[in-house]
This record gives structure tokens, sequence and C-alpha cells, in this order.
């Protein structure tokens, strides 16, 4: 794999490693940027904050996104990505323990490319995130600046 960057919007500090143990494990060496809340998440999208100096030009590749956050739920933040030029084409994969099925609609209307529920078994949870990664980081094609 390359070096584009996988932007990991998780707060639950055991989703976290093990979604970037399954990454090593599964050799994607993608840098993994993590931030844990939504207003988090837009600085670094948006090059402000503690990420003003930021490269702008470089954009994840994919936005793992968990709904329930701090400060500015994930949907939130779906909405302020796809209300934006610079970041409306930007697959946003929605990766949430929610099981309501109103998560799931309004992040399908609020423009998120996927939605995944994170399985409860630690097995089941490794081969979510490796098949969505291959999945969003090898093969999938996105436009060009």
């Amino acid at each position: 794999m390359d070096n584009r960057v996988i932007l990991l919007v998780e707060d639950n500090p055991d989703d976290e490693v093990l979604t970037i143990r399954t990454l090593k494990k599964y050799h994607i060496m993608n840098e993994v940027v993590v931030v844990h809340d939504g207003s988090e998440a837009l600085e670094y999208l948006f090059c402000e904050g503690d990420y003003a100096d930021r490269n702008p030009s470089v954009m994840p590749v994919i936005v793992m996104l968990d709904i329930k956050l701090p400060k500015i739920n994930g949907l939130e933040v779906l909405r302020n990505i796809r209300q934006h030029e610079k970041t409306r084409l930007l697959p946003v994969v929605i990766l949430t323990s929610s099981d309501e099925e109103r998560d799931l609609i309004d992040s399908y209307q609020l423009g998120a490319n996927s939605y995944v529920r994170k399985p409860v078994h630690f097995q089941e949870f490794q081969e979510a995130v490796r098949h969505l990664t291959l999945y969003w980081v090898l093969l999938n094609q996105t436009p060009k600046d």
C-alpha cells in the first residue's frame, strides 16, 4: 500500500487499538491519523486549530467515522464534510456500534459511502476492518484533485 492517510475518528481507546493492530496485522502500511472527537476531526480535515500547519493538499484516502463522539457527533462531522467542496468527495465509512435504524438512515442521507456496525467479537471486528480497509484503500478509485 502507499502512504495515503487513513483518518480514524474514534473515541473508544479499545476500538482504536484494535483497529490499528488489525491494520498492522494485515500489512496495511498507510499512515493512520487518529482523532478522538468530532471537533478534532473537523480541525484535521480543514487544517484548523492544532492542525493549522497540516498540508491541506494531503487528504485522507478514507475517513473511518464513529457516530457517538464527544463534542460534535459523527453525523454532524459527516454533514460538514459533505457541505465543503474540498471534502465533499472524501470516502466516509461509518464504523459504529450503533444498531439504531435512524443512525443508518441518517448516515446514508448525509452522504456516507458505507455503514458498518462494529462486530462485538474480536475476530469478526478484525475481519470487518480488514475487508473495509482493503476495499477503500486498495481497490476503490477516487477522483484526483
